[in-house]
């Protein structure tokens, strides 16, 4: 959903820009615009002389108008690139051993390491996610420990046993992870 409403929005928000620009190059260019548009003609300016004199006196003005549009553009350079960033791997390429290959979706895999993960003795929860490319995958996993778990068994038990297997079932040389594990609270009772 949150990527539908991201599109809609960059699609408006480019249409919008796409309108303005060409207005003000058909101003420019001197072909007609609409009576309630600014701009009229070649010779018109943006700030008009009163309004640009209006701070000149005010030392800090242009060098504060200055540093906010250049945040604007930085911002939205940032917000262009974030749009061709994937944050999770899609699809994980599967030597099938015909010399083709096959696609194993990246939300699968993921599932499956989650899983079995979770089914370690002193795992509460794990999450999983694929980065990278699809021909060298890595992942990064959480795990929520209960309050008996031993940090450097499950950590072993983890590579050992999920790791592999992931890394096994999708034919790769390697799946290098980044392993942050993390205790759960022990809830004691009181005693009185």
């Amino acid at each position: 959903m949150l990527r539908v409403v991201n599109r809609v929005l960059v699609g408006l928000a480019g249409l919008l820009l796409v309108l303005l620009g060409g207005a003000v190059l058909a101003a420019g260019l001197g072909l007609p615009v609409p009576s309630w548009w600014p701009w009229r003609g070649p010779e018109a300016v943006l700030l008009g002389e009163a309004r640009r004199q209006r701070w000149e006196d005010q030392g800090w003005w242009w060098p504060v108008v200055i540093a906010a549009l250049s945040v604007v553009v930085l911002l939205a350079l940032w917000w262009l690139l974030a749009q061709f960033r994937r944050s999770r791997l899609g699809e994980v390429l599967v030597d099938s051993g015909d010399g083709e290959g096959a696609l194993l979706r990246g939300r699968a895999m993921e599932a499956v390491l989650a899983r079995e993960a979770e089914d370690l003795d002193g795992v509460a929860r794990a999450q999983v996610a694929l980065y990278g490319r699809r021909t060298a995958p890595a992942a990064r996993v959480r795990l929520l420990l209960e309050p008996f778990a031993s940090p450097g068994r499950t950590l072993h038990r983890f590579s050992a046993g999920a790791l592999t297997h992931a890394r096994d079932s999708a034919g790769l040389a390697s799946l290098p992870a980044e392993v942050r594990l993390r205790a759960q609270k022990h809830r004691a009772r009181r005693v009185t």
